[in-house]
């Protein structure tokens, strides 16, 4: 009697294992599960390692100031840490990356019409930055032409818009995007007279 219990327990039980296994799963355990998670996890991961790539390869491919001069007309990036800006004649302003200008090896040159779609390139001293262009040799010594904003990596975060009371070129000012020169005094000349005497004769009187 003992013995047919036992088979009848062992025969109830094996069937209920069997057909309440896959509902006893918990959700996020099957297979088809498993499989879109990680296949959402590696986009996740290949994202952000393209997220962190690119600012590698844009910093990688930019040469230090000294290199500059080995390569001299080809469009490079070169980065370095801007020491001060200097305003020369006709308001060209030089962002000088050395300590002794005359004795660095790169600079960068921003002409006064050009200030308008670049912005206060002031502000940029003591920063460092990175900037593409034409390398070309002026006096010797490798230079880019500053000319657009886009030039300069982050360069919309960095650089303000000129003020609108900003001496360009120390004759005329800078205001809404448009370079108006100084008025010059107008010149008055001395209209003649109409009124003309001979010897003691007056207008008015008979001669006598």
């Amino acid at each position: 009697m003992l013995l047919w219990n036992a088979a009848v327990t062992d025969a109830s039980v094996v069937p209920a294992r069997v057909g309440t296994d896959a509902s006893a799963r918990p959700a996020g355990h099957c297979p088809a599960a498993r499989s879109h998670a990680l296949r959402r996890i590696t986009t996740h991961v290949v994202l952000m390692l393209f997220l962190f790539a690119v600012p590698s390869a844009r910093a990688a491919d930019c040469i230090p100031i000294h290199q500059a001069g080995q390569h001299i007309g080809e469009t490079r990036c070169v980065t370095g840490k801007v020491f001060g800006v200097k305003v020369g004649i006709k308001g060209v302003h030089f962002l000088d990356f050395c300590e002794d200008a005359m004795a660095c090896p790169f600079t960068v040159v921003v002409f006064s019409n050009d200030l308008k779609d670049v912005g206060d390139v002031r502000r940029l001293a003591g920063r460092t930055i990175e900037i593409r262009g034409a390398l070309k040799a002026y006096d010797g010594r490798p230079e880019i032409i500053l000319s657009r904003i886009s030039q300069i990596e982050g360069g919309a975060a960095m650089i303000p818009p000129l003020p609108k009371n900003y001496d360009v070129e120390n004759r005329g000012h800078f205001s809404a995007g448009r370079l108006r020169p100084t008025k010059k005094p107008t010149k008055t000349k001395a209209k003649p007279s109409t009124t003309v005497t001979f010897g003691n004769d007056v207008e008015g009187e008979d001669p006598q």
